[in-house]
């Protein structure tokens, strides 16, 4: 990005600039939710980017945000993060700036850091009360090294009849216990939802977690037209619930009234095609139906 683009770019709102000039992914959900997100948290935010796609918004020397942005390693983001807020702070005690020009410590985190390397840290931030949002866009795999696992997709690592056999850890509930103050699942294809739970976040202190699902087209197999789509297939059919935790409190924010058979949701993917081609693989099939309609029969 040359200094003549990006001083005609910064004047424009971020939706016309967010991962412009950048090597994004067409169709990338997770660009789609953050969009959403950055105009609902304005300029006064520090990022702290934990390796990752997101990492690519980053051309140095030059961001695509109007605040800061620090680039940490995969694990370490939320100890960058406490650093920051603690500069901050002490900034702030000593008057070397006034109030208005605090900024919002934000970290922003693939799957990959915060289902996995990130625990250790994140943990200890929530412990030690950190004011920050976190805010991790989940394409469900390691999206920059091949797209690992999924549960029943095939996979750069898994690529066998029945594709990856597990299931993804529950990030919701492994924040939820260590009781924040605020955590919340949204999806870019539900827009309103999102931006209630961004405008809750912030105005709220303490460790708060947003998980924005994130449609892939270059790791799920599918055409990016059709991102938005899959989204709203992704709560239609209950493998998304949309969520939020405050106070000690799960709620759900949208019930579907009549779910679709998940394999509406599935269908679309080319990373499940092997559940329906050559032959149907019900076993697998019913098995993914089942956990989802497990997991809403105690909801509703």
């Amino acid at each position: 990005m040359t200094d003549t683009r990006f001083a005609r770019m910064k004047d424009l709102p971020s939706t016309h600039w967010l991962g412009a000039g950048t090597p994004m992914c067409a169709g990338c959900g997770g660009l789609q939710a953050l969009h959403q997100i950055y105009d609902i948290l304005g300029n006064k935010t520090v990022f702290v980017n934990a390796a990752g796609c997101m990492t690519l918004l980053s051309i140095y020397p030059f961001t695509p945000f109007r605040g800061s942005w620090l680039y940490t390693a995969m694990g370490s983001a939320p100890a960058g993060a406490q650093g920051i807020r603690d500069a901050l702070d002490i900034l702030l005690e000593q008057k070397h700036i006034p109030p208005e020009e605090d900024l919002t410590t934000v970290v922003l985190s693939g799957d990959g850091s915060a289902y996995g390397m990130g625990v250790s840290a994140t943990s200890g931030a929530i412990d030690r009360g950190l004011d920050f949002l976190y805010i991790c866009y989940d394409n469900e795999g390691y999206g920059n090294t091949g797209q690992q696992f999924s549960a029943g997709a095939k996979t750069s690592t898994s690529k066998g009849p029945r594709g990856y056999p597990g299931y993804k850890k529950d990030l919701f509930a492994l924040w939820a216990a260590n009781k924040p103050a605020y955590v919340a699942t949204v999806i870019g294809a539900e827009p309103l939802d999102l931006a209630r739970k961004i405008e809750k976040a912030t105005q709220l202190k303490g460790s708060r977690l947003i998980i924005a699902l994130s449609p892939c087209p270059t790791g799920w197999d599918f055409d990016p037209k059709e991102s938005t789509e899959i989204g709203r297939l992704a709560v239609k059919t209950g493998v998304w619930p949309l969520k939020e935790y405050q106070d000690g409190r799960v709620s759900h924010t949208k019930i579907p009234k009549e779910r679709l058979p998940v394999e509406d949701y599935l269908k679309v993917q080319g990373r499940f095609a092997h559940l329906f081609e050559p032959v149907r693989n019900e076993a697998m099939l019913a098995e993914i139906q089942q956990r989802i309609d497990d997991y809403w029969a105690d909801v509703v």
